[in-house]
């Protein structure tokens, strides 16, 4: 038998997750497990009315303290809420009137699994608000959508094919210090430990 799903609640309101949790608790794929108890393999169901400074507060807690795999229950959701939710590192949204314990349950299921899922009206609506925010915010500034400039993307495909920091330089017609400073950047930006882990990062992500 597949291992159950390990899933625990988040809430501004306790009523409604006492519901949610009673319409789980007999799912064969779900085991529910209290608050405390939790590791990173748990999935954390989130529910709030909207996502304002409460609901974002509730989500960089559960963040805080490890918990990656977010499935988002809202009342209302907005254009922002939606960009606020993908930043805060929710793996899957619904809408309160959709959340029915089949589609909880497959969304616990996606989110366990590393995927992302949100209805299709959602996920046009993001698509046109990261279309925005590349045309207007990251363009100008030489970004794109994941917070890299090309330059970066050219450094990290070098380091990914065994030059040294030298050899990047001359190629790219820098400094060594600012092949240097480049990678530092990438590296602190994305809180990752060093240029292997850039490098893995970027391919991991599609960048290079």
């Amino acid at each position: 038998m597949t291992e159950r799903i390990k899933v625990t609640f988040r809430t501004t309101d306790p009523l409604t997750q006492a519901g949610t949790a009673a319409a789980l608790r007999g799912r064969p794929e779900i085991r529910l497990v209290e608050r405390g108890t939790e590791d990173e393999d748990t999935v954390v169901i989130v529910i709030t009315d909207r996502l304002d400074i409460n609901g974002r507060d509730l989500l960089r807690t559960v963040k805080a303290q490890g918990l990656s795999r977010i499935v988002l229950v809202l009342s209302e959701i907005d254009d922002n809420d939606l960009l606020a939710a993908v930043e805060l590192g929710v793996r899957a949204v619904t809408r309160r009137a959709e959340a029915s314990p089949e589609g909880l349950v497959e969304l616990v299921r996606r989110a366990s699994t590393g995927e992302a899922a949100l209805p299709p009206d959602l996920l046009g609506r993001l698509l046109t608000q990261v279309s925005r925010l590349q045309r207007h915010v990251l363009e100008p500034k030489g970004l794109d959508v994941f917070g890299m400039s090309e330059r970066e993307k050219q450094v990290l495909r070098l380091v990914s094919q065994g030059f040294e920091t030298r050899e990047i330089a001359e190629r790219m017609c820098y400094s060594q210090r600012t092949v240097k400073t480049i990678l530092h950047d990438v590296t602190n930006r994305f809180q990752l430990r060093n240029r292997s882990h850039a490098v893995a990062y970027a391919i991991r992500e599609g960048l290079i």
